[in-house]
């Protein structure tokens, strides 16, 4: 009897002990969350939350593997990703989708169990091993379907048929606040920052983004150019065609400068007939070799208005300014500087006869003698 007794309790004892592991299992689980779940909701630009979820997430909660599908049918994501110089290209785990249905078809509610490849490959793609299991959760927010979040990890066992879901449900709820709340706040700033007419960014963009332009070819030893162009003879386009006919020049000269620069590059409508691109790493002879291209893209363009064709040429001035570690001048003097030596070679240009480019030289980063 007594020994049938000491070995319940030796029983109840490891019971116990199993328990308390377990309590102090969820307890750290639990302060991870937390932890993580603070930081994300700190965090108010969009890069950074989605940052934080593919890179951070790993090292919170010990996942080999974490993707994020965002619906992305207006393509705001992408611009703003673009607008911020993080390209959704570069960023490895996140996939932007322009319809939602492909991921509505396979997950509705949250899956968590085996990986089948062939039904969640592709949650998980360009990656070198396969996860052996797997939590996919949906994204919504207020009847709003965002996406995914996509949890693997090379054991078996570490995500169950069996588990509960609450916490993960918990985790996409807060994810899918943040993220809605970030993309409504990047769609109104985004707003501010776009010209009406012709689609690209207005004058006010620029000038929130050259310091930071500015910081990151000083970091990154790179240069920094700028183009400025100038519709020749606009005037006379309005007073032909109407201010419709000016319109519409506007905005397809627009659109073809911006065909020629790439996705990060930031060009604006800086006032009246005039453009500005800044071009993060371009030198001085690549910046002058993609001025004259879209120059001569620019005079080949045939603008149909009212059963008629109108031709227009542009005039470019470019400047390049490239970092020095002896730096003197203050950020705002060296933007000053090579905004100002852009705008007097584009004023050359159109005083040599226009529809040409002009060099400003190199920015020097000294006071001037």
């Amino acid at each position: 009897m007594e020994e049938d007794l000491t070995n319940d309790l030796v029983v109840l004892q490891r019971h116990l002990d199993t328990m308390l592991d377990r309590v102090q299992q969820n307890s750290a689980i639990l302060q991870k969350f937390q932890a993580f779940e603070m930081r994300l909701l700190k965090l108010n630009s969009l890069p950074d939350i989605i940052d934080h979820l593919l890179e951070e997430a790993k090292h919170y909660f010990d996942l080999d593997v974490v993707s994020l599908c965002l619906i992305d049918e207006t393509g705001e994501i992408a611009k703003t990703l673009n607008d911020k110089s993080h390209p959704c290209s570069v960023k490895n785990g996140l996939m932007l989708l322009d319809t939602e249905e492909p991921l509505k078809s396979t997950v509705i509610l949250p899956y968590i169990g085996v990986y089948e490849s062939a039904q969640y490959a592709d949650f998980f793609p360009h990656i070198e091993t396969q996860p052996a299991s797997v939590a996919i959760t949906p994204l919504t927010h207020r009847s709003k379907y965002l996406g995914t979040l996509n949890l693997g990890s090379y054991q078996l066992d570490r995500f169950a048929d069996n588990m509960g879901t609450d916490f993960i449900e918990h985790l996409s709820s807060v994810i899918s606040i943040c993220l809605e709340n970030n993309l409504n706040v990047e769609e109104i700033r985004r707003g501010s920052y776009i010209d009406t007419l012709t689609g690209v960014n207005n004058r006010r963009f620029l000038e929130q983004r050259m310091g930071e332009a500015l910081n990151d070819c000083q970091r990154n030893a790179e240069p920094l150019s700028c183009q400025f162009f100038d519709i020749d003879f606009f005037k006379l386009v309005n007073d032909k065609y109407g201010h419709q006919g000016g319109d519409r020049v506007l905005s397809l000269v627009a659109a073809a400068i911006k065909k020629q620069l790439r996705d990060n590059d930031v060009f604006v409508r800086y006032g009246g007939e005039e453009f500005v691109a800044l071009l993060s790493n371009i030198n001085e002879s690549q910046a002058l070799e993609i001025a004259e291209r879209v120059r001569k893209a620019i005079q080949t363009l045939a603008i149909a208005f009212n059963d008629v064709f109108i031709s227009v040429t542009v005039s470019i001035g470019v400047s390049t300014y490239v970092p020095d570690s002896r730096a003197v001048l203050t950020d705002d003097e060296i933007i000053e500087r090579l905004i100002k030596s852009a705008d007097s070679a584009l004023y050359r240009a159109k005083h040599s006869g226009r529809n040409r480019v002009e060099n400003g030289g190199i920015v020097l980063n000294k006071q001037a003698l």
